[in-house]
């Protein structure tokens, strides 16, 4: 009479293995930012960047990995697909971006297009191989991609937030990272994983196709990442729109940047966390129809092109 009711506590354990991990990933990296801040060593620093940029994308995709359909997504696969699509996302998009962007008003936007582009060829390419592509599957591997960019992207500002004017600044570090740990669920993770879950709900369980509902959330998610980065511009030029001072327009003109009052101050920082507020709300709701209609099933995409499989 003990099996039964073991079993389902054994599969309990199992589906809270995402909270163990974070639980314990959170510790190790506290430990590691009290010690190096008490000792002022910096080879702990390394340790420091590498803990807290990947505890909350590595926790994701284990919560994610618990939620797959098929047993093709096996957790070597999802490993690949984290580390490779991470890797080969950023070096891609760093090189596109340097040769294709340069400063202007459409910057965000060519981001934002290149960084899904890239993110979703990438996981078309690692996935392509899989005999049967459920569209709740591709939500988990999206996903995967999409935390593992995220996770090499973190671990780039991190070490960047490290050196200040007044030298190396292990609180600057700090906060860079817990800033993006707070926002990486509603960021990269989320954008591919909505494109993951299109991507093979647009296929005909075999091979990938490219479909006008692929393109247009393509389009999309694209739309939502070029207004998450810019949301520190729109937030500033609303705030001079709705709280500026003729003065402050003058300054502007002739060159300068005018000091912002406290009621501006308060004006700018409701609008700009308001708005990614805005954006992760329609990303997390764009997600749940996405999964809600892989799980009802759907009637055959038009294909504009099939992809082949090899």
């Amino acid at each position: 009479m003990a099996l039964p009711s073991a079993r389902p506590a054994a599969g309990a354990r199992s589906r809270r293995v995402w909270l163990r991990m974070f639980l314990t990933g959170a510790l190790l990296w506290g430990l590691a930012v009290v010690v190096t801040f008490v000792t002022g060593n910096p080879n702990l620093v390394p340790t420091v960047v590498l803990l807290g940029s990947f505890l909350v994308p590595v926790t994701f995709v284990a919560w994610a990995f618990g939620r797959r359909r098929s047993g093709e997504v096996t957790s070597e696969l999802l490993f690949s697909t984290f580390v490779a699509g991470g890797v080969l996302g950023v070096l891609a998009a760093s090189l596109l971006e340097s040769y294709l962007l340069h400063p202007s008003a459409w910057l965000f936007a060519g981001v934002g297009l290149i960084e899904e582009a890239v993110k979703l060829a990438v996981l078309a390419v690692l996935t392509r191989h899989l005999r049967v592509k459920f569209a709740t599957d591709g939500l988990v591997l999206g996903a995967a991609v999409g935390f593992g960019f995220a996770a090499f992207e973190s671990a780039g500002y991190a070490f960047t937030a490290l050196f200040t004017e007044r030298g190396l600044s292990l609180m600057d570090l700090v906060q860079t990272e817990l800033l993006r740990g707070v926002l990486a669920p509603v960021g990269h993770g989320l954008w591919t994983a909505i494109l993951g879950g299109v991507l093979f709900s647009a296929s005909d369980h075999r091979h990938f196709a490219l479909t006008l509902r692929l393109l247009l959330s393509y389009l999309g998610v694209a739309l939502l990442h070029a207004l998450w980065d810019a949301m520190h511009g729109i937030a500033l030029v609303l705030t001079l729109l709705l709280t500026g001072t003729p003065w402050q327009y003058v300054q502007l003109e002739q060159g300068y940047q005018p000091q912002p009052t406290a009621l501006q101050a308060d004006v700018f920082t409701l609008l700009s966390w308001g708005g990614l507020a805005l954006v992760s709300v329609i990303g997390v709701g764009w997600l749940l129809a996405v999964r809600a209609r892989a799980r009802r099933g759907e009637r055959p995409p038009t294909v504009l092109w099939r992809i082949p499989a090899r």
